[in-house]
């Protein structure tokens, strides 16, 4: 399988290599930040992807959401970053645990060490006396710690007993293949086409990223705070659950903890996947640790170099960009996990 993958991303490379300028329907700006009527355009380069990430990739037609035929990557994902050994931790085991030890949490667009002390201080944190995810007479922080209650709590209507629990899911649970997550496809156009007018981050999701990672839309987090559940995240912000193994629901890039993505040869911030619009997403801060100051709506914008291009969001915000810039394969069109 890896012949044969390493043969498909090299042949795409070469044809991807050219820059196609395309009619943009609504101003965007260019690297001096100007209003321009056109916008580059690049071609989606399959090479970037980690080969070990990949269970297969193929060119096939699709059917996109301005209803015109294409042709799409049909990539299908193993689930498991290929640029690290394991993922979590999640939840800390008991009110002592230190950040090290455990995963991160957001709130109101922070992301936090949900540590022992933080899982110790939610009743003030939250000012509401309902929190207590801990056994006050051992310290033990309340873990779905077995599959079942991953899968009791993983849920929109979480059951009474479930409520204040820590929840973490364990990747091995939906791992199809040991050593791999819960395979996954995704159809992106080979070459990305402006829409007429953004459209809204589904819950299809919004990508995925070079290292074979889902990028989720946003978590429910106010129905996951109803049942005073925390479900934690990993320092790169992706857990696991049921449905989608493991995933991403921001980048965190910046702080050392998740590997990081080198820049661009010119201080540009670096590309660490593709939209399901077909447009790279870079992420948030440049060499400078300073964001772009042009983004659009949907978090994108153009430059001479990386064409139209997307920068994510900050880590803590449960999300990535803003909306789809570009049109993305129709609905009934686009695969299941």
């Amino acid at each position: 399988m890896d012949s044969l993958l390493k043969a498909k991303l090299a042949l795409s490379a070469v044809l991807t290599s050219t820059l196609l300028l395309s009619a943009c329907g609504g101003s965007s700006s260019d690297g001096g930040g100007e209003s321009s009527d056109e916008t580059l355009i690049k071609d989606v380069d399959t090479s970037l992807f980690a080969i070990s990430s990949l269970e297969s990739l193929e060119t096939v037609e699709c059917t996109l959401s301005n209803g015109e035929t294409s042709t799409c990557y049909e990539i299908t994902i193993k689930g498991f970053p290929a640029d690290r050994d394991e993922v979590g931790p999640y939840c800390p085991e008991t009110i002592s645990t230190t950040a090290e030890n455990s995963g991160k949490w957001f709130d109101n667009g922070i992301l936090h060490d949900a540590d022992g002390e933080f899982i110790s201080n939610l009743a003030t944190f939250y000012n509401d006396d309902n929190w207590q995810l801990f056994d006050a007479n051992t310290d033990e922080v309340y873990v779905t710690d077995t599959q079942a209650k991953c899968e009791a709590a993983a849920v929109v209507d979480v059951a009474e007993e479930y409520n204040n629990y820590c929840v973490e899911c364990d990747i091995n649970y939906y791992s199809e293949v040991e050593g791999e997550g819960l395979h996954s496809t995704v159809l992106i156009p080979t070459t990305p086409i402006l829409s007429s007018e953004a459209s809204d981050i589904g819950a299809g999701g919004v990508g995925v990223a070079f290292n074979g990672v889902v990028l989720d839309a946003a978590a429910p987090a106010e129905v996951i705070l109803e049942a005073y559940t925390i479900a934690a995240f990993d320092d790169c912000v992706g857990h696991v659950n049921p449905f989608a193994g493991y995933h991403y629901h921001g980048a965190n890039h910046g702080d050392g903890s998740c590997p990081g993505v080198d820049f661009e040869s010119d201080g540009h911030a670096g590309a660490f996947g593709y939209a399901l619009d077909g447009f790279a997403v870079y992420s948030m801060l440049d060499e400078n640790g300073e964001e772009e100051d042009d983004l659009d709506e949907c978090r994108g914008h153009s430059d001479d170099t990386r064409g139209y291009h997307y920068h994510t969001a900050g880590p803590g915000e449960n999300s990535f960009i803003g909306c789809f810039t570009g049109v993305i394969v129709q609905e009934d069109e686009r695969p299941r996990p």
